[in-house]
């Protein structure tokens, strides 16, 4: 006998090799998990660090300028023979060197990102191409460095969010802790690029996970913090963007920023809009092969930069000049459509790059020239240009991301500007009101709707979620009567498996739930043993009510949410209860998809 046992548990070899009981800790213990979001977010830290670089060294390989933004129609020294022209041919060269760069090694490094990350968290338990670090970076820095319209945010969160799903593939950690370190990198990124650690945070628990639990709050916490102090070794503890002070001076201002806002919720959707129209028109429009079309499109922003050279890479510097006023309120709006476009172009052709910059800069054109307007409707009551600059650069992106808490947060740290917070919350909030309203999908959803992905439903080929309600749900409970007295509803909550009731009025109509908490509660908050006369009625409860139609994907959200085991579906009126939505109903509906999988004939 060789004294080796075959398909001994994992936990038992944990508890006689070390390293085995180390890689388990990462794995499942708290502090693995601890560990391994400061690692991600050193690693998103470093990663920051040199994609900032190859942007700089790119830019000024491609102008000869540390940002050509600012500088107009200047020359580039390395060929000015050229002139201004060279704006012409530098997308081009851009282009050819990143075309075959993303066709050849990472597909998904195309566009601005972050809806690819949402989608890997959402459906595909987490999982990105290893490649996509390296590419992203290289990619996104030639496209921004050469002209390209877009901004850092999208690619350092695809870098981050890389970063985490490789480490986490090679821990070989669950499926749950996979999208929690992927959502640890898109926070590390973050604080690091902009120097905003709470806004990391808040980017990767609002848009990335789209929850906000204690353990993935713990977590994402660490990752931040971790990268922003790298981040902050590198470039400095400084505000991102260098604005003037600005405050409120007037209290009919806030009704001047909540109509900044409406306009900004309208810009947000436009820019949406645009750009995806854009990239159809691109689509049509291309035939040939799909490395060659960003330099073939490069010509087009070429004409676009020799137009408008304040459109030539992110653009941080015309933002800042907008925002002290420097321009007038004609040429800001000429900025703004102009910006759209630009962004739009650089997507639509194959560009790499974000699209959070952008929306910031359209909102700072959008406010400023709202600002002028408003000083010369309200010269005594409308105050600085700069702060409807600084709100509306909050608001459009709010618009287009339908992400308030993240924009209030992020231009709180990019400006360091608390004085502006509350009207800064007010025209984020009216802005987020009017981009639901004009539309159902975000900048970053509408993309992977268009490509028949819904966030909210089942992942293409689930065996669980394509059915209805309706299919699968059971019998309801009897109800309990609205006046009924709670010992009474105490026996029968204990002779239920379901620890929670359907309540009906004297008429039959169902008026809500009472669970076997609440009434334990307030049986045991009562000095008499019989909840002195409380009835049903002052428990009810009103959970989420469910529909027979309605998707199972989306009503599986609701019901894992919920902290009892079942909800009501109710008729379409609201008024009747005809079933009841388990967890195990739910599992049921595996059942009948494989007994109709297996009757299906064979294909040869």
């Amino acid at each position: 006998m060789s004294g080796i046992r075959k398909g001994r548990p994992e936990a038992a070899v944990a508890g006689q090799d070390p390293g085995a009981r180390w890689r388990l800790g990462l794995r499942e213990a708290q502090w693995g998990l601890a560990v391994l979001a400061l690692v991600i977010g050193a690693g998103a830290g470093l990663g920051s660090i040199a994609f900032r670089w190859l942007i700089k060294v790119f830019t000024g390989l491609f102008t000869g300028h540390v940002d050509y933004a600012g500088a107009g129609h200047a020359a580039n020294p390395h060929v000015a023979w050229l002139g201004p022209y060279f704006v012409l041919l530098a997308p081009v060269l851009g282009g050819l060197l990143y075309g075959p760069l993303v066709d050849r090694f990472a597909k998904e490094a195309r566009g601005h990102g972050v809806p690819e990350v949402m989608l890997a968290v959402a459906q595909r338990g987490g999982r990105i191409n290893p490649n996509v670090s390296v590419v992203k970076a290289l990619a996104s820095a030639l496209t921004i460095g050469s002209g390209g319209s877009v901004g850092r945010e999208g690619p350092i969160v695809q870098i981050g969010s890389a970063l985490g799903s490789t480490l986490g593939r090679i821990v070989k950690v669950t499926e749950g802790r996979m999208k929690l370190l992927v959502a640890c990198g898109a926070a590390g990124g973050i604080a690091a690029t902009f120097n905003a650690p709470l806004a990391g945070v808040f980017f990767a628990m609002e848009l990335i996970l789209r929850d906000f639990a204690i353990e993935a709050f713990g977590a994402v916490v660490l990752s931040s913090v971790a990268a922003s102090v790298i981040g902050r070794a590198a470039f400095g503890d400084v505000a991102f963007l260098n604005l003037p002070a600005f405050h409120v001076e007037h209290v009919a201002q806030y009704g001047l920023f909540a109509l900044l806002g409406i306009a900004a919720g309208g810009v947000g959707i436009s820019f949406t809009r645009i750009l995806y129209w854009i990239e159809d028109a691109c689509d049509w429009a291309w035939r040939g092969p799909e490395w060659l079309r960003p330099a073939v499109g490069g010509l087009l922003l070429g004409v676009l930069l020799l137009l408008l050279p304040q459109m030539y890479g992110v653009g941080y510097p015309v933002l800042e000049n907008a925002a002290e006023g420097k321009y007038a309120a004609a040429f800001l709006l000429l900025l703004l459509a102009g910006k759209i476009l630009a962004t739009s172009l650089t997507i639509g052709i194959g560009g790499s790059g974000g699209v959070f910059a952008p929306s910031l800069f359209m909102g700072a054109m959008l406010g400023a020239a709202y600002g002028l307007g408003m000083q010369s409707l309200l010269p005594g009551t409308a105050g600085a240009v700069g702060a409807y600059a600084l709100v509306g650069m909050g608001a459009v992106f709010a618009g287009a991301s339908r992400a308030p808490i993240t924009a209030v947060v992020i231009l709180f740290e990019l400006t360091g500007e608390y004085s502006i917070i509350l009207p800064l919350m007010l025209a984020i909030v009216t802005a987020t009101l009017t981009s639901r309203l004009l539309s159902r999908d975000t900048i970053y959803t509408l993309k992977l709707r268009r490509r028949g992905i819904d966030l909210e439903g089942p992942a293409a080929g689930a065996v669980l979620g394509t059915q209805q309600v309706g299919e699968v749900m059971e019998q309801a409970p009897p109800a309990i009567p609205v006046d009924a007295e709670l010992l009474s509803v105490a026996t029968d909550l204990s002779l239920s498996a379901h620890g929670v009731l359907p309540v009906a009025d004297k008429n039959g109509s169902y008026v809500g739930m009472i669970t076997a908490r609440a009434v334990a509660e307030a049986l045991a908050d009562e000095p008499g043993s019989s909840g002195s006369g409380a009835l049903a009625g002052d428990l009810v409860e009103q959970p989420v009510s469910l529909t027979p139609v309605e998707p199972l994907a989306v009503a599986l959200h609701a019901l894992i949410a919920h902290s009892g085991t079942g909800l009501p579906v109710l008729d379409p009126e609201g008024t009747s209860l005809v079933g009841w939505l388990t967890h195990q109903s739910a599992l049921r509906a595996l059942h009948s998809v494989r007994g109709t999988a297996a009757l299906k004939p064979a294909t040869a």
